[in-house]
Formats: C-alpha cells, structure tokens, sequence
C-alpha cells in the first residue's frame, strides 16, 4: 500500500512540474525575439497575408489565451505545425525520435558498462599504475568536450584509418530494414539483416563514444569513489576476518552499494544526452530529435521547439522516477522521498 501510494504522489508530482515546465518554455518561446509567422514566410510575404496567418495561430492574443489554445490541442494530440519542415510536429517527432533514441540506447550501454567497469578496477586496485590509468583518462574526458572529441574522433578513424564511416545512420548502396521499431538495428536482427546491423553499428561507433566520453568519466570517477569509502567500512573487514573471498565481498558486499552515486548520474546523463546531442549529431549529420530542436530554435519554429523541450523534460521525470525505484533495489535503506512522508 505505501509503494502504491508513493507512485501516485509521485505521478502527480510529476504532472506538476510538466505543467510548471509548459507554462514556461511557452512564454520563453513567445518572449524570443523577432516575428516567427514573418521568419516562417519569409521576408517578401504580404502584410495581410502575415496579419492573416497571425490571427489564425492566435499569436494576435495575450499569451495566457494563447497558451490556452496550445494547451487545448495538446490534449487533444495535436501538438500543431511546424513553420520549418511544413508537416505536423507529431510526423516530425515519429520521423527524428527513434534516430536519437537509437544512439542514446547505444551510448548508455557503452558509457554504464564501461564506467563502472573502468571505476572499479580503479577502486580495487586503489594507488597502484591501473588507479593511475583510470584516472588520466577520466580527467582526459571530463575536460574535452563532446563536439571536439567528436571531430578529433572523425579525422582519426574515418579521413586517417578509415576506419568507420563519417555520416548518417547507413553507408550509401544499403538498403534499409523493413521499418518495424524504427531503430534500425533492431529492425535489421529483425528481418535477419545482418549485414545492414553491422555498418548500422559501424555508423553509431564515433557519435556513440563521443557522447559517452564525459559520463564514462563521471562515472569511473564516482564508482572509484564509492568502492574506495566502501572498502574502509567496518563490516568489510569484518567479512575479512571470516575468511570470506575477495571476489564474493566485491560482487556481493561492496559492489553494490558503492554504484550508487553512479546510477544516479548514468540515470541523468542518459536523459541529458537527448538535450546535449546536438552538436555531435549535427557534426555527424545524425537526423536526431536534438538536431531537429537546434534547427527550429534557430528559425524560431514554436510549436517545434516546444515539442521537443517537453519531451525532454517528460523523459527526465521518466528516468528519475526509474532511477529512484532502482537506487531503493540497491539499498533498501534509502527509501524514496515521497513515500517516507
């Protein structure tokens, strides 16, 4: 019953920071400056037609009529036109979602099990030459950005080594899956593609490491830490003094607890890699939902720019709430917030 209860408190907490967050990245988007109905139809557009098209997309009201407007559509699926790519945002967002989801997928794999494999070999074997090592290329990749490892990354392996491809999501000369899921290696094991899931891999290879680098050494770092503090508990060494193995007090006494801190942040970054993709997927020209929402920021496309914030915002609520759930699994101990009031 108290889990019950917490999950409702927590969904309708959820709903209120979703409608805090609408009410404000809809009058930000209104307090842009320029006029978005003369950038949409251009400069030589007639002044009626503009005053027209003005009234039509209520952008003649106050803002509080306006978001009412907005809102009513919303409910009812409608998420409005985009003045860039002329369709529907829903089309859009279908069409430029599962390409982000698809990299992010991949890049949480990358970045969890090598954070936390790099981080507790760097806690296990604390101050000898594997600590070292861990923790020069932790420092290496919290201190280089994404876009520049991104770049560095494409001239090495693709224009030097030639290695992996430069761009898109497959080579030219491939013929796509048939579209199941939308993400293309899915739909390629699907349909028994191996070939098309390969050089789909191979194209995920740099944009995927590029995004991951930053959270990889956030999170070696945290787990090194976590182990570190761990190991000097006492009921570590009492477990010692039993005569218990190495091997079962790391994966069953002190792995555990000590990735906390790191879930934590894997849980965030992954949501956070839906807003800060952009540069990485525009360098590599990935036709992601973060591209898409740099694009329609640039040309002050509204209905556009606050589709995506809002699905971005839905996704962090979604993984925070995932995120606490698995924290409590880890350590019963900690219980969530919500539930213990």
């Amino acid at each position: 019953m108290k889990k019950i209860k917490a999950v409702v408190k927590r969904t309708i907490y959820s709903l209120l920071v979703l409608i805090g967050l609408s009410i404000i990245i809809f009058t930000m988007a209104r307090m842009m400056p320029g006029d978005p109905v003369r950038m949409a139809l251009g400069a030589r557009a007639p002044e009626w037609v503009i005053q027209k098209t003005r009234e039509a997309c209520h952008l003649d009201k106050p803002i509080y009529i306006q978001y009412y407007f907005w809102i009513k559509n919303i409910l009812r699926g409608d998420l409005g036109v985009s003045w860039l790519t002329r369709r529907p945002v829903i089309e859009d967002i279908k069409k430029f979602f599962p390409a982000s989801l698809e990299l992010v997928l991949y890049t949480a794999i990358f970045m969890g099990i090598l954070g936390i494999t790099l981080g507790t070999l760097a806690g296990w074997y604390n101050d000898t030459w594997v600590d070292n090592i861990v923790r020069v290329i932790a420092y290496i990749g919290v201190v280089t950005p994404s876009f520049a490892l991104a770049i560095f990354l494409m001239i090495l392996f693709s224009y030097v080594l030639r290695i992996f491809p430069t761009i898109g999501r497959l080579s030219p000369g491939i013929t796509p899956p048939p579209v199941i899921t939308n993400l293309i290696t899915i739909d390629a094991l699907i349909a028994g593609r191996f070939d098309v899931f390969f050089d789909a891999l191979k194209h995920l290879a740099l944009p995927m490491v590029s995004l991951a680098m930053l959270r990889v050494s956030s999170m070696a770092r945290l787990t090194r830490s976590g182990i570190v503090d761990t190991s000097k508990k006492d009921y570590i060494a009492a477990e010692r003094s039993y005569g218990i193995s190495e091997q079962t007090i790391m994966f069953k006494y002190l792995l555990k607890p000590s990735v906390i801190p790191a879930i934590s942040i894997f849980g965030l970054s992954c949501a956070q890699l839906f807003a800060n993709g952009f540069l990485v997927e525009t360098i590599f020209n990935w036709p992601g939902i973060s591209r898409y929402g740099m694009d329609a920021l640039l040309n002050k496309d509204l209905n556009a720019v606050i589709a995506v914030v809002l699905i971005i915002g839905m996704l962090f609520i979604i993984v925070n709430i995932i995120i606490d759930w698995v924290v409590t699994w880890l350590d019963p101990r900690i219980q969530i917030r919500v539930g213990s009031e």
